[in-house]
């Protein structure tokens, strides 16, 4: 069954160890034969971990994560953003729109395993290799560093899983390089419905 645009759409993000690291609130925007639309707005409430002592998750070192005290913080998105889920594909892509115009400021290639749909949740697992795409298709890696780390440690990927994800990437970047959809124009000029009140979390969505 299918999602209609302004629903509510909980978006749990897991990583290292699989531990629930984000949890983003935001509509529905359509949800069609070429995926799952969800759009987080500037101001939309998300959860993030992070270290109790107030360093965000991305500052604490890798060998230092399994030792850290950690706590969810309440936080406010910065930055509207369109993400689409592909039919069973292994990673979203994010159109992000900034600036005083709310202009289209490119395309953001999250890579992951493929989408799980629950009645209260749409929940993904980060592989933590990234693509960054410039609106002129300019592309590069990113959290290289990163995703080589978490490599053939438990919990996360072998080497073998590891060049299949990015097998994965480097077909994105084939289509990014084409010029084909998602990566075509289409959807780079979206606005979302002004009726669309502002979504909340609703409590400990875990």
């Amino acid at each position: 069954m299918r999602s209609r645009p302004g629903e509510l759409a909980v978006r749990r993000h897991f990583m290292r160890g699989h531990d629930m690291s984000r949890a983003w609130c935001g509509r529905v925007a359509a949800d069609d034969e070429r995926g799952l639309w969800l759009w987080f707005a500037t101001g939309s409430a998300f959860r993030d971990i992070g270290a109790v002592d107030g360093r965000p998750f991305r500052e604490v070192p890798f060998d230092e994560w399994g030792r850290t005290e950690r706590a969810m913080r309440e936080l406010r998105w910065t930055g509207d953003v369109l993400m689409l889920h592909p039919p069973g594909a292994a990673y979203s892509v994010w159109f992000f729109f900034r600036g005083a115009d709310n202009g289209f400021d490119g395309w953001y290639v999250n890579l992951e395993a493929r989408l799980a749909r629950r009645p209260d949740a749409i929940d993904i697992v980060d592989h933590h290799l990234d693509i960054v795409v410039s609106p002129d298709r300019a592309w590069r890696w990113k959290d290289e560093d990163d995703f080589a780390s978490c490599t053939g440690v438990p919990g996360f990927w072998s080497a073998a899983e590891a060049a299949q994800i990015r097998a994965e990437g480097r077909r994105v970047a084939e289509t990014i390089e084409a010029g084909r959809f998602p990566f075509d124009g289409t959807w780079c000029d979206f606005v979302p419905d002004p009726a669309w009140p502002r979504p909340q979390l609703p409590p400990d969505p875990q």
